[in-house]
C-alpha cells in the first residue's frame, strides 16, 4: 500500500468563545489517497470547514497531527507551511475571495507570482486556464463585473495555476443557484480528472456529495 497523500490522526480542534469552549473536532482520523475524490458531508457547524483549513495548513489542531505528502504539517514553521500551501494545495472557497482591484487574469496569476513563476509563464498558464473554464473573453473583467458563477470559475482557475497535488473546495456551490452550481461541480470533476489531482469537497448538499466516489460524514466533530 502506498502512503496516503493526506491524513488526520486523532485531530481535535476547539475555540474559546468568551468563557466557554466550543469543541469543533473531537478525535478525527481520516486518510486520503493520492488521486482520491472525496466529499466531506455534514450539517452547518459539523466541522467541515475547520477540517479543510487544518488539511490546508490554514490553522493548527489543538492535538493530533495532520500529514501531507509525508510531512507533518503541525511540525512545520509558518514559512514552510506557507510555501507548501502555495505550491502544493489549491483552495476554492464559497465566498470566492477574489481581490476586487485585480482583473480575472491578475487574480488567477497571483499564486503563481507568489511562487516566483516567471511573469510570462504565469500569464500564459493563467490565460490557458481561464479559457478552459469558459472565461476566455472575460480575462480583463474585475470581480464586480462577473456573475457569481464566473467568479467561482476564476477561483477554480486560480486554485489550479500552480498545478497542486491537492484541491480543497469549501462549499464551492453554496452561493450559486442549482444550475450554476451543477456546472461548477462538473467543471471541477473534469479538471481534476485531467491530471488525477486529489480533490476534497466539503458540502452539506447531498446532490454535490453524490458525485464523489467516496463520501465521509462529519457529525458533531467526529467521522461517522
Amino acid at each position: 500500500m502506498s502512503e496516503p497523500l493526506l491524513s488526520a490522526r486523532a485531530v481535535t480542534k476547539s475555540y474559546a468563545m468568551g468563557k466557554r469552549t466550543l469543541e469543533v473536532l473531537r478525535g478525527v482520523n481520516l486518510e486520503v489517497a493520492r488521486g482520491d475524490f472525496l466529499a466531506l458531508r455534514g450539517a452547518s457547524g459539523a466541522g467541515k470547514s475547520t477540517l479543510l483549513h487544518l488539511f490546508g495548513g490554514l490553522d493548527s489542531p489543538n492535538s493530533g497531527e495532520i500529514w501531507f505528502a509525508g510531512q507533518n504539517l503541525t511540525s512545520l514553521d509558518e514559512g514552510a507551511q506557507t510555501r507548501l500551501r502555495n505550491r502544493n494545495i489549491g483552495f476554492i472557497f464559497q465566498a470566492y475571495h477574489l481581490l476586487p482591484e485585480l482583473d480575472a487574469l491578475e487574480n488567477v496569476c497571483l499564486p503563481a507570482r507568489m511562487a516566483r513563476m516567471p511573469a510570462a509563464v504565469a500569464e500564459k498558464r493563467g490565460r490557458d486556464l481561464l479559457a478552459r473554464v469558459g472565461l476566455g473573453e472575460r480575462m480583463d473583467h474585475k470581480p464586480y463585473e462577473l456573475s457569481g458563477g464566473e467568479q467561482q470559475r476564476v477561483a477554480i482557475a486560480r486554485a489550479l495555476i500552480n498545478e497542486p497535488e491537492l484541491i480543497l473546495a469549501d462549499e464551492p456551490t453554496g452561493n450559486l443557484d442549482s444550475h450554476t452550481g451543477g456546472e461548477i461541480i462538473e467543471l471541477l470533476i473534469k479538471l481534476r480528472a485531467d491530471k488525477n489531482t486529489t480533490l476534497i469537497i466539503a458540502t452539506h448538499d447531498a446532490d454535490v456529495a453524490s458525485r464523489a466516489p467516496k463520501v465521509v460524514e462529519l457529525v458533531d466533530g467526529q467521522i461517522r
